[in-house]
C-alpha cells in the first residue's frame, strides 16, 4: 500500500487536559474550579455527571505513560490544573499538587516522551471567578504569577509551553453563550474576557522564557475554515462575520497587534459595543499581546458553513447527511485542516505550527472479547494526518500532530456521553482498552508513514 512519509523531526503525540482526566477528589489540597461549580448547576451537563471521577489519571498516570510508550508517541500534550497548584488561584502554592506534575514530567522524559505543557485549559480557580474571573483585569496578574510558579518548578525539563487553550471557547461558550463554565450570557463581557486572555498570554511569554531557558512558548487556537452556503453577497458577508470573530479576532492581535476593524463594526451593530473604541484595551496592551511567540498550536475538528439569517446575522448550515457526521454532529472535512494551516502560514507567518488537537467522537462499543472496532475514527485520523502532510508539501512549517485524545474522558458540557479516545475507558472500573484507532496510530508511529488509502482492519490489528 502506498503511503506518505512523515518527515524527520515531525512529532506524533496525543493530548489531554487536567480536568478531563485527572479526577478531582484526590485529597491533595486541590481547590474548586469553575467547571466543578458549573457541573453542579442543574442541566449544565448533558448526562448529569461531573469531573470528580474522570479517568483517575492521578492514580493511573504511570500506566497511562506506559500506554503512550506502546503507541510510540514522541510527545504528550497535557495541562496543569491551576486550582491543583494554587487552590485559590493565587499564593500560597499547594506543593502536593505541584509534585504530581513534577513526577509526571520525569516519568515522560524517562520514557523518551517530550512534554508539552498547557497552563490554562479552561479550569480557572473558582475563587478567582468570584473576584470577577477573566472579566477582571486582576486575573491577568494572577495568571502570570501562576505561570511563574509552574515554570520555576518544571522549566528545567519542560521546553514546550502553551499559555492558553482555545481562548474563543472560554470567551464565547463560557461568557456569551453560557454553554461552558462559568455559564454567563454577556456578549460585552465575552469581548473583555477575550482581551484579558490574550493579554495574559503576552505577559506570560517572557516569564516562561526566563524560567525555562531555551524553551519554545506558544498559544493554542481553535481555528475553522468558514464557507458561505451560496455565492450570494449576504451569505458571503455572513461567512466574513464568523471568520472575523472566530478566527481573526484572536490571530490579528497576536500577529498584527490590532483587532479586526470589521469585527468591531459587527459588534457595534449588534449593540455589544457602544462605539468603535474597545474600552477594555489600555495603552500598550496590543504590543504586549503581539509579543513574538515560538509556535502557534492549531486545534481543528471541522469546517463551518453559514448563510445569512433574516437580519444578516450568520446561521449555521449542516452541509452533510447525518451519517457523514461524527457523534458531536460535526462534518468530517479533512481538507479544511490543510486550508487552515496554509492560510495561517500565508497571512500571519508563524515561525512554527503544531496541530495540537484533532480527533473524532463516535459511539464505540466493546465486543465480548474486549475489542473496539472504530473504523470511522481510524479513517478520520488517516485522512487528517494526510491533510497535515499535504500542508507541509504546500510550505507550512508544521512540526507535529497531536491526536485528541489519548483516552475517553469528561467531555465538558456533554459529560461522559461522547468518546474521543484512542483508549476506551470503562469508568466504573477505570479499565483502559485499546481501540483499533490505537493500533492504527501505533502503525503510523512505527512506520513513520500514513497510508494513502483506507486501511483494512481486523479488530485488534492493522494490516
Amino acid at each position: 500500500m502506498s503511503a506518505r512519509r512523515i518527515p524527520d523531526g515531525f512529532r506524533l503525540g496525543a493530548a489531554t487536559s487536567s480536568l478531563q482526566i485527572e479526577g478531582t477528589s484526590s485529597g491533595d489540597g486541590r481547590g474548586e474550579s469553575v467547571w466543578d461549580r458549573f457541573a453542579r448547576t442543574p442541566g449544565a451537563i448533558a448526562d448529569g455527571s461531573d469531573p470528580s471521577g474522570a479517568c483517575a489519571h492521578l492514580r493511573h498516570f504511570r500506566a497511562d505513560v506506559g500506554r503512550m510508550v506502546e503507541l510510540g508517541l514522541d510527545a504528550y500534550r497535557f495541562s496543569v490544573g491551576w486550582s491543583r497548584v494554587m487552590p485559590t488561584g493565587r499564593e500560597p502554592v499547594n506543593l502536593r499538587g505541584l509534585d504530581f506534575y513534577d513526577v509526571l514530567v520525569d516519568e515522560l522524559l524517562t520514557a523518551g516522551i517530550t512534554p508539552f505543557v498547557t497552563l490554562d485549559h479552561w479550569d480557572l480557580p473558582q475563587a478567582l471567578e468570584e473576584c470577577g474571573g477573566w472579566g477582571a483585569r486582576d486575573t491577568v496578574d494572577r495568571f502570570v504569577e501562576y505561570s511563574a510558579v509552574v515554570a520555576a518548578r518544571l522549566g528545567d525539563r519542560v521546553k514546550h509551553w502553551v499559555t492558553h487553550n482555545e481562548p474563543w471557547c472560554i470567551a464565547m461558550l463560557g461568557h456569551e453563550e453560557g454553554r461552558h463554565a462559568p455559564g454567563r450570557r454577556d456578549p460585552a463581557e465575552a469581548l473583555r474576557v477575550s482581551h484579558h486572555l490574550l493579554l495574559s498570554h503576552g505577559r506570560a511569554v517572557p516569564v516562561l522564557r526566563e524560567a525555562s531557558p531555551g524553551a519554545r512558548v506558544g498559544i493554542v487556537m481553535l481555528l475553522v475554515p468558514v464557507e458561505p452556503a451560496t455565492d450570494r453577497p449576504a451569505d458571503r458577508d455572513a461567512a466574513r462575520q464568523v471568520d472575523a470573530l472566530f478566527n481573526r479576532w484572536y490571530l490579528d492581535p497576536l500577529f498584527r497587534g490590532r483587532y479586526p476593524e470589521d469585527a468591531i463594526a459587527d459588534r457595534v451593530r449588534r449593540g455589544h459595543l457602544a462605539g468603535d473604541e474597545l474600552p477594555f484595551v489600555r495603552p500598550g496592551d496590543l504590543g504586549v499581546i503581539a509579543t513574538p511567540t515560538d509556535f502557534l498550536g492549531v486545534n481543528y475538528y471541522s469546517r463551518s458553513v453559514v448563510r445569512a439569517g433574516e437580519h444578516g446575522d450568520p446561521v449555521a448550515v449542516a452541509p452533510s447527511p447525518p451519517e457523514a457526521l461524527t457523534a458531536m454532529g460535526w462534518e468530517v472535512w479533512p481538507s479544511g485542516l490543510t486550508d487552515v494551516l496554509v492560510r495561517v502560514t500565508r497571512e500571519y507567518g508563524p515561525r512554527l505550527l503544531y496541530v495540537t488537537e484533532n480527533g473524532a467522537a463516535y459511539a464505540d462499543e466493546v465486543t465480548p472479547t474486549g475489542t473496539i472496532a472504530d473504523a470511522q475514527r481510524v479513517e478520520y485520523l488517516r485522512r487528517h494526518l494526510e491533510a497535515s502532510l499535504i500542508a507541509i508539501e504546500r510550505g507550512v512549517p508544521l512540526g507535529g500532530y497531536f491526536v485528541w485524545s489519548l483516552m475517553d474522558n469528561f467531555e465538558w458540557g456533554l459529560g461522559y456521553s461522547r468518546r474521543f479516545g484512542l483508549y476506551y475507558v470503562d469508568y466504573p472500573t477505570q479499565r483502559r482498552l485499546p481501540k483499533d484507532s490505537a493500533h492504527f496510530f501505533r502503525s503510523v508511529t512505527a512506520t513513520r508513514s500514513v497510508p494513502r488509502e483506507p486501511v483494512a482492519l481486523e479488530s485488534g490489528s492493522v494490516s
